[in-house]
């Protein structure tokens, strides 16, 4: 994503107006421990399951998982 474009999305949200498929992805993917399960429980294929967890992110300042392969997990920030 392009940082202009980053920083312009996380300007016009606030924690207090986060989308809601945001938080509903952040809240499947740990419980799967790998986004595209979250992805099929969710009903989107795994490429927008990641992109709906990107503007939480952006919000929040930082990453909130540690993706790897074939798994997925919490960072400290999650």
């Amino acid at each position: 994503m392009n940082i202009s474009i980053g920083a312009e999305l996380s300007n016009k949200m606030s924690r207090q107006n986060l989308p809601l498929n945001a938080l509903r992805a952040f809240e499947t993917a740990p419980r799967h421990c790998h986004l595209r399960l979250a992805a099929d429980e969710l009903g989107v294929i795994h490429g927008a399951a990641s992109r709906q967890v990107k503007p939480l992110e952006l919000v929040l300042g930082g990453e909130l998982f540690d993706r790897s392969h074939n798994h997925l997990a919490l960072m400290s920030a999650g």
